[in-house]
């Protein structure tokens, strides 16, 4: 079986390109060239940017795969784009969508397939959602051979589930939590979240690759383990062997003083997400979701503690979650009473 990924070397795609070789899968990636030290040996690479398409017309031409999958794939006209490119190129196309597309805020404590697509505070899950439109319509009036999956939280080597952190990631939560300094935490905590390894992730779309039930179809990937945010800081801050200083700011506060945190926060974390996945087990009967968060967050921490590349410190973050801590505890203060 043959496989052509767009980008490739992400948290979800990397674990995914790992499992697909050890499958036996003839694997090659398109990308410019960035990461290619995470690939595992045997996979082809081709360098080039996806937004030429002349240029990708002619690396790819007179080739055919049985699964193309589109990892960088975010706006409309990146998957009008594809279409163009793919129509009668491969036997399955996958585009990775999102699980904030769901409907925020949720009316319903389960999350399914069929739960709406809306979410008004997040331009990213807008685009998704009108990515997935494109996508089906293309299905139901030319069999273009699209499968969507929708992803949650999910972090790998290098990537850590937290509610909220800044620009370069979440090395400067790591770095406070060391410290002994208090660290943001939306809400009051008690949300809940569920959050997957990219391993975990890997065995559940490796599963509908090249799956015929699977054209046509939506499907999220999750683990079936769900908890409040103040469980998900206290394993990370267990992990670190420190004690968990949490600090709780409402997500319209935290967006008042940065309104890019809106879509992020309103839009996706704040709110309480659980999944069915019941529709990828029928789809992959052998899929479970066996990496517990405790014993993951180990992993990831460790492999980042050897990788001083992946320490990116955040002063701008640092600095900002000082200041919010500062008003948050100026506003709190009992008045004094005469």
């Amino acid at each position: 079986m043959r496989a052509l990924f767009i980008g490739g070397t992400g948290t979800i795609s990397t674990a995914v390109s790992h499992l697909l070789v050890e499958q036996g899968w003839d694997l090659t990636l398109l990308n410019r060239g960035t990461h290619a030290e995470r690939l595992p040996a045997g996979v082809s690479l081709l360098t080039g940017d996806i937004g030429n398409e002349e240029k990708i017309q002619q690396l790819l031409a007179g080739q055919w795969f049985d699964v193309i999958v589109d990892f960088i794939a975010f706006v409309p006209d990146q998957v009008r784009r594809d279409i163009r490119l793919f129509q009668g190129r491969c036997s399955q196309y996958i585009f990775i969508s999102s699980a904030s597309a769901y409907q925020k805020p949720p009316t319903s404590y389960l999350i399914t397939e069929s739960t709406p697509l809306t979410n008004p505070y997040w331009q990213y899950s807008q685009d998704k959602i009108a990515c997935e439109d494109i996508l089906m319509s293309a299905y139901r009036e030319s069999g273009f051979p699209v499968t969507i999956v929708r992803p949650s939280h999910t972090y790998g080597d290098w990537s850590i589930p937290l509610s909220i952190h800044g620009k370069q990631g979440p090395w400067q939560t790591i770095l406070r939590m060391q410290q002994g300094k208090p660290v943001i935490v939306v809400g009051d905590g008690t949300s809940l979240w569920t959050v997957t390894h990219s391993r975990d992730f890997a065995t559940g779309f490796v599963g509908l690759m090249g799956n015929i039930h699977a054209i046509g179809e939506a499907i999220h990937i999750t683990s079936d383990e769900a908890m409040p945010w103040n469980q998900i800081y206290q394993c990370i801050a267990n992990a670190l062997d420190v004690e968990a200083n949490l600090f709780h700011v409402t997500a319209d506060a935290l967006a008042a003083r940065d309104p890019a945190l809106l879509g992020p926060l309103a839009g996706d974390k704040s709110n309480s997400v659980i999944f069915d996945n019941g529709k990828l087990k029928r789809l992959v009967p052998t899929y479970a979701a066996k990496i517990r968060f405790d014993q993951g967050i180990r992993s990831t921490l460790k492999y980042m503690a050897g990788h001083p590349e992946l320490q990116r410190p955040d002063p701008d973050w640092d600095a900002f979650t000082e200041r919010v801590i500062r008003e948050e505890s100026t506003f709190r203060r009992p008045f004094a009473l005469d």
